[in-house]
């Protein structure tokens, strides 16, 4: 059964100016028990940075996270997006088409609204499945 986009993503997602550091965006990470955070300057999707993206293209090649910025590590425009309007079969296919497991979900205006992860999707469509019982736990 396809649902609406706004019925299963997590509204609010954390989000970060492309100034903040490497580490000021781990620790609201880690403080709202998220992989990943918008990266936004005054309501302009900037681009999206996940745990993966500070290890991978920082700290492996010896960047200083505490100087290092959101905004020069996090996967830049175009970022591949979501309408809250849009259906969860669309979400699936995009997530399919660019190998991602998050899409950001924004309004007309390009201002983020929420995130809706592949664990949404689970949890939605295949409730009795592992990744939704991984996304339900603690």
């Amino acid at each position: 059964m396809t649902h609406r986009v706004r019925d299963v993503m997590s509204p609010g997602a954390v989000a970060v100016e492309p100034m903040a550091t490497l580490e000021d965006a781990a620790r609201a990470m880690r403080e709202q028990h998220v992989g990943d955070v918008l990266v936004v300057y005054d309501c302009d999707l900037f681009g999206v940075l996940t745990d993966r993206d500070i290890v991978i293209r920082a700290v492996a090649y010896g960047s200083d996270p505490h100087t290092t910025t959101a905004g020069s590590v996090c996967t830049r425009p175009p970022v591949v997006t979501l309408s809250p309007d849009d259906t969860t079969d669309r979400a699936a296919e995009l997530m399919r088409q660019y190998a991602v497991r998050r899409l950001p979900v924004v309004e007309h205006g390009g201002c983020p609204v929420g995130m809706v992860s592949l664990g949404d999707l689970a949890a939605t469509e295949e409730p009795e499945s592992t990744l939704a019982d991984i996304r339900k736990a603690d």
